[in-house]
């Protein structure tokens, strides 16, 4: 009690002097320490910039996939949540702002009534005409203005402001999130479609080419130049490879089916855009990753919300321990009544200034205490988040990074590998016509082809998906916008804002 009386005693000339100035408390840092890297520890491609990044789809000079990410936006229901959480977030900060400020209500009412008695001076009724004289009709009419206003001793409604801000900008930096992660598994999907066409068009070779030599296989049984059992083998390899080819086709059905339901376009129109847009493009040159950890992972969106998340709960934590002091609220009003009634008519004017109320908590058995408690406690939990965020944005760069560059390392070896496992099964398929190869060399040569040909098309789905992965890790181009709030001295800022 003593020491609520000393900080009322301090604050209460404040408010009635100062108005705005009020007295603040320490909130817990806005802004935290995070694990960044001194250095990238992951190959670092080069041959463009980080400003790339911006028109990164647009590298492809493929329409159809910056059309199928446009349509995958305005179809995705995520995107759509995130923009409405961006204009709850709005409407909060809103009203959190407008508690700093006085209320304004009007009022305005009128009545009729009768006044006077009935009955006479000496407590008889009298008579019907004098009664109906004596009952005269009384109209009032009043108007007015009522305001109220909190004044902000300890800071309690700026640190909801100031929490309702962040709120806004995280959900801001979340809704460009939902956008990145949109564009990437929009991306995703297109590559899986063309990768599984690519897939399709070597099962449908493969498939041919086995169905011809078990063709001719059969036809040289027959006139007794090929043992049955070559011609049975020729057979099986034909029947694996049409079974083969029936589920890829399966395989690429379901794909494009979940390229229309992210893009949210017709199915037979979606084909139609496919089939005339190239099948196979070249994936640009990465912009290079030369900046430093900390710059490069500071453009994530979802970094950004985490690190708004810790200063969101330092304002909270700041609102929770001014409810434990005094509050300190001034109301007042204007206003003018008319009384009307037998043809006389009177105005009066009327004002108020307060009642100026203090209130003191007293007694609430460890309500306020406890709150403040959880508030800290949810202030340590989003710092905590704050710096896993960064650890594991850090990891899918590196990871990303990794990966393209190994993919692009391999993309030599798996194109020589084909070309020359391609001149083999040419070789041998020469000596088998013309009776100098067997059946199971002929084979065994094919099957080492396929192979060749199916890890260069995955190799080829991987790189993309490597490429899509680093895409998403440095934020997609989104550019962290400025934010004093987030640079200047919290303790100061609780202290010195309006």
């Amino acid at each position: 009690m003593r020491r609520l009386r000393s900080i009322a005693a301090l604050c209460l000339p404040l408010g009635l002097g100062l108005g705005l100035a009020g007295c603040g408390l320490t909130r817990p840092p806005a802004t935290v320490e995070a694990p960044f890297p001194a250095q990238w520890h992951a190959p670092l491609p080069h041959g463009g910039s980080l400003a790339s990044l911006a028109d990164w789809w647009r590298q492809l000079d493929d329409p159809l996939l910056v059309e199928l990410i446009a349509a995958a936006e305005a179809a995705s229901p995520n995107l759509a949540s995130a923009a409405a959480r961006v204009a709850e977030a709005r409407s909060t900060r809103v009203q959190a702002g407008a508690a700093l400020l006085p209320n304004l209500d009007g009022t305005a009412s009128a009545s009729r009534g009768v006044s006077g008695s009935s009955f006479g001076s000496g407590g008889t009724a009298s008579s019907s005409s004098s009664s109906t004289a004596a009952i005269a009709p009384l109209t009032t009419l009043q108007a007015g203005l009522q305001s109220k206003w909190e004044i902000d001793l300890f800071g309690r409604l700026r640190a909801d402001r100031d929490s309702a801000e962040q709120k806004f900008n995280s959900a801001t930096a979340k809704w460009h999130d939902a956008r990145v992660a949109v564009a990437a598994e929009t991306a995703n999907a297109y590559f899986a479609e063309r990768a599984c066409q690519q897939q399709l068009r070597v099962a449908e070779s493969d498939a041919k080419s086995r169905s011809e030599t078990a063709r001719l296989t059969d036809l040289s049984a027959r006139a007794g130049f090929t043992a049955p059992a070559d011609a049975a083998l020729a057979r099986a390899s034909a029947s694996d490879a049409s079974g083969r080819l029936t589920q890829q086709r399966a395989q690429c059905a379901v794909q494009r089916k979940a390229l229309v339901a992210l893009s949210g376009i017709d199915e037979t129109t979606l084909e139609q855009k496919l089939a005339a847009s190239p099948a196979q493009r070249t994936l640009p040159a990465v912009g290079s990753i030369a900046s430093v950890p900390a710059q490069a992972i500071s453009q994530r969106p979802d970094v950004y919300a985490a690190e708004l998340g810790v200063a969101s709960a330092s304002a909270d934590v700041g609102s929770a321990e001014a409810e434990r002091y005094p509050k300190l609220s001034i109301s007042g009003s204007i206003g003018r009544m008319q009384i009307r009634t037998s043809g006389f008519r009177e105005s009066l004017d009327t004002w108020t200034i307060g009642p100026v109320s203090l209130t003191v908590p007293l007694l609430d058995g460890g309500a306020r205490a406890a709150n403040s408690d959880a508030a800290k406690a949810r202030y340590t939990e989003a710092v905590s988040l704050y710096r896993a965020n960064v650890r594991q944005a850090v990891r899918e760069v590196e990871e990303a990074l990794v990966n393209l560059d190994a993919t692009d390392a391999r993309a030599a070896d798996a194109d020589s590998a084909v070309k020359n496992y391609q001149a083999s099964f040419d070789a041998t398929q020469a000596r088998y016509q013309s009776g100098l190869a067997s059946l199971f060399e002929l084979e065994d040569s094919r099957r080492t082809l396929f192979a060749a040909q199916t890890s260069r098309v995955s190799l080829q789905r991987e790189r993309t998906e490597a490429w899509v992965a680093l895409y998403r890790s440095m934020g997609g181009g989104w550019v962290r916008p400025e934010s004093p709030s987030m640079t200047s001295n919290p303790a100061a800022k609780v202290a010195t804002s309006p």
